[in-house]
């Protein structure tokens, strides 16, 4: 139970890895602002209201300020103050390459993706701060690291993530408010929907993650336990960091890799 009473925002809330975490961290005391841009949102906090959690639900666009105010304030008004944010909402931008992604695309992919986190520290790190410690947990990608796991909109937004950690980390020492991103590989949620799907119909989910040394995608609730583990006091002493969760997709420039137990040819 390592939020007990804990007042904790989850952005992108409405499915996937937000949901899970959100789940999660009812389960483990906390009292949770479910925020999405769909319906999905009030869905989340139906079940952990249902489990016998503490939800309140809030349809909001993470990129816009307005929200992203009004979100911190019904969480400081409902339980009394903030905790934890989780800044996870996102979106993929589709595959389109570097000449065929006009302005409008890659500046609207900006505006949720980036700027969305960044407005999440600059209006959550004061209010986490009065509290005298806390947490603010971004989520970038492995696409953010280097290239080859997306769009260049969606990949440039990202590393925009990584950085923005790193930066506010900085910026606000002496505040006991804590910023770390995890970096997902690829993960079972709406937006990869259709490849696990196209996987799934065809009998190719041994293709799925096939890349990675561990031969799979993840599940929602493996990210969201990384999340979790980042916002909480066992996490005290990891400041500015950027965490990979891709089953060790990005521990490797592009090699023909020996399979295990198997003898090179």
């Amino acid at each position: 139970m390592r939020f007990t009473d804990k007042s904790i925002i989850v952005t992108g809330a409405g499915s996937g890895i937000g949901r899970a975490a959100a789940l999660l961290f009812a389960s483990e005391g906390g009292r949770v602002v479910v925020a999405d841009k769909t319906e999905g949102a009030d869905e989340t906090a139906h079940l952990i209201v249902q489990a016998g959690g503490t939800a309140k639900a809030i349809r909001i666009d993470a990129g816009l300020e307005d929200d992203v105010i009004r979100t911190i304030a019904l969480a400081c008004d409902s339980f009394g103050g903030l905790d934890v944010m989780f800044a996870n909402a996102g979106i993929s931008g589709g595959m389109a390459n570097l000449f065929d992604t006009d302005v409008a695309l890659i500046t609207e992919v900006l505006r949720v993706n980036l700027i969305g986190p960044f407005l999440a520290i600059k209006h959550a790190a004061p209010r986490i701060a009065e509290r005298g410690k806390g947490a603010i947990v971004l989520t970038a990608s492995v696409a953010g690291i280097r290239s080859g796991a997306g769009s260049p909109a969606y990949s440039a937004s990202k590393a925009g993530v990584i950085n923005l950690a790193a930066v506010s980390a900085q910026q606000l020492t002496g505040s006991n408010v804590r910023v770390n991103a995890i970096c997902p590989g690829l993960t079972e949620t709406g937006m990869t929907k259709p490849v696990f799907d196209y996987a799934r119909e065809a009998n190719k989910m041994d293709r799925v993650g096939r890349l990675n040394p561990l031969h799979r995608g993840a599940q929602p609730e493996e990210l969201a336990k990384v999340a979790l583990f980042l916002a909480s006091d066992d996490a005290s002493y990891i400041n500015g960091q950027a965490i990979a969760v891709d089953g060790g997709l990005s521990s490797s420039h592009p090699v023909t890799r020996q399979e295990y137990g198997k003898t090179a040819a």
